[in-house]
């Protein structure tokens, strides 16, 4: 199995700021240390004319010249820097390349990702590029040239958005795209406090348990399915946010790390039985422990791995009516 990285790029950020910077690395040397069939790959950067695919001109180009304002530095959360830059750029290019492994192989993963509260025209909420809205542009661009430009044959694309915190700015971009199927999963009190409309919300009390979570999800699923009648999406983008978990420190849930490990496995119980490939994105991840966060993501990629193993997946059957 696959899976993309791109933790030698650690942004400089002020003492005492909240974002976990190691995580990622920490995960890679986890992975690297027990997982033998995961082959990991430095992922490359995204290019101006791709991340153009889902956001304006203005805000790459404000983004890659470091002419930022401080407003726009404090809704994003980091101070602008190269490395930030390089990062954001590599974090877009590894779910691109993940999302093109799970196209050839059924599963392709990456180590970060799940930047779901970048707008098309800005940041937010340590987001600085919606990867998972660039990738799915560009895979759909991709795959439509591939099939000779027919209408009937663009990519159909879900994404199962299970942060924590609500998708705000992957539903404000794919608004009106009726390729896209947007489901966010997340806490009704939590951040962002202005939500955007996906195809599907789901949200939960703070304290939520394992219980209600799994059958919410269970339901939530099954909508999914429905809304696509016989005609499954293509590819599914899941984010697997650690920040459900009971010891996370921005979550407000009460979800046990085997509850989260269960709502790994059926979803991708769920795509495999349906032939869709999954391209799987780390997201949200704040635990008071370090080390559980990345014991959490860890086990992610370890259901990953085991639905790669077993996965019925055709690559490339998924196609709009």
């Amino acid at each position: 199995m696959q899976c993309f990285h791109s933790d030698r790029y650690a942004v400089p950020l002020p003492a005492g700021h909240r974002f976990p910077m190691n995580k990622q690395r920490l995960l890679h040397e986890r992975v690297a240390a027990e997982f033998a069939e995961v082959v990991l790959r430095e992922a490359p950067a995204a290019t101006d004319g791709e991340l153009a695919l889902a956001h304006t001109p203005d805000w790459v180009s404000a983004v890659a010249s470091g002419t930022l304002s401080q407003v726009q530095q404090r809704e994003v959360g980091f101070p602008w820097s190269t490395a930030l830059v390089e990062r954001s750029r590599r974090s877009v290019g590894a779910t691109i390349a993940a999302a093109r492994a799970a196209l050839a192989e059924g599963i392709g993963a990456q180590l970060a990702g799940g930047t779901h509260h970048a707008h098309a025209h800005k940041g937010a909420g340590w987001c600085v590029f919606n990867d998972v809205a660039v990738a799915a542009r560009l895979l759909q661009a991709q795959w439509h040239g591939a099939q000779g430009g027919a209408a009937a044959s663009m990519l159909r694309v879900a994404v199962i958005d299970l942060d924590v915190h609500q998708g705000d700015g992957t539903a404000a971009i794919f608004r009106d795209d009726p390729t896209v199927f947007t489901l966010s999963l997340h806490g009704a009190k939590n951040f962002p406090a202005r939500k955007e409309t996906s195809n599907l919300d789901v949200e939960f009390p703070d304290g939520c348990t394992d219980a209600p979570y799994l059958a919410a999800l269970d339901a939530a699923l099954d909508a999914l399915w429905a809304a696509h009648g016989d005609a499954p999406p293509g590819l599914v983008f899941y984010l697997a946010g650690a920040d459900p978990y009971v010891g996370d420190r921005l979550g407000r849930l009460n979800l046990s790390a085997p509850a989260l490990a269960e709502r790994d496995r059926r979803v991708f119980s769920a795509c495999r039985a349906r032939g869709i490939p999954v391209a799987v994105t780390m997201a949200g991840g704040y635990g008071h422990s370090i080390d559980e966060t990345v014991d959490i993501h860890f086990n992610t990629l370890r259901e990953a791995l085991s639905a790669w193993h077993g996965t019925n997946v055709q690559p490339g059957t998924g196609q709009a009516p």
